[in-house]
């Protein structure tokens, strides 16, 4: 395990959004390493949740990288808006976009760093062939659209696929993977080369935000160890 730390990032899909900011300095002084902020249309997926001003409002309340993850049918048409609004990084799905490298393009010449996601059913070659152009490569362990879903191991192959092929090739991107993840079955994201866990309600549905942080980030310090 060539590894020494993997990153802890937050959703704030599970967050108690009548206290935000509380959540969200909870997480930060509780060592968070980023906050991810879900973005759902209700056509890609069935559901409908967050648009730019809840990152503008998150970009007031953190000094945290916000990752935007853009659960949409266009997201080409809200690139823009999610740049101006303060997110740091941009991750679209590649299911969604017929042209892929031009977004990637058009997200690093806003100043952002780019990312590409891939749902579970779909295989990785959608997003091979722009690893060396993107920042993030994201792995869905649930189909997306609702939190506190249950972990899919069996995307476990296609996590160590990317791991291997990012590794072949010396690039310099992160492995974030999103979906059922918490203390329990983070080391086997770990094992499998996922670099930064996204995680819902793992952090914010036991009701102290800080102590999810904390919880998970043991676990994954535990499996670093013993790796």
């Amino acid at each position: 395990m060539s590894l020494n730390r993997v990153l802890v990032v937050p959703s704030i899909l599970s967050a108690d959004f009548t206290a935000l900011g509380d959540e969200l300095r909870a997480v930060e002084e509780a060592g968070a390493d980023m906050i991810h902020v879900d973005v759902m249309d209700g056509h890609f997926v069935p559901n409908l949740t967050m648009g730019p001003f809840i990152v503008k409002a998150v970009r007031g309340a953190t000094s945290l990288p916000i990752d935007a993850h853009l659960m949409v049918t266009n997201p080409e048409d809200l690139v823009d808006d999610f740049v101006d609004a303060g997110a740091d990084y941009v991750v679209f799905h590649a299911e969604a976009c017929p042209d892929p490298r031009a977004l990637i393009d058009r997200i690093h010449a806003r100043g952002a760093k780019a990312g590409l996601a891939v749902n579970p059913p779909n295989s990785s070659s959608l997003i091979d062939e722009h690893l060396a152009d993107i920042d993030l490569a994201l792995i869905m362990t649930v189909n997306p659209g609702f939190a506190g879903q249950s972990f899919m191991s069996e995307v476990m192959p296609k996590l160590s696929q990317v791991a291997r092929r990012k590794a072949s090739l010396g690039l310099d991107l992160l492995v974030e993977v999103d979906g059922g993840i918490g203390p329990a079955n983070v080391g086997t994201v770990i094992e499998n080369g996922g670099e930064a866990v996204v995680a819902a309600s793992a952090i914010f549905g036991g009701g102290d935000a800080g102590e999810g942080v904390r919880g998970l980030r043991a676990a994954i310090d535990k499996a670093l160890a013993v790796g």
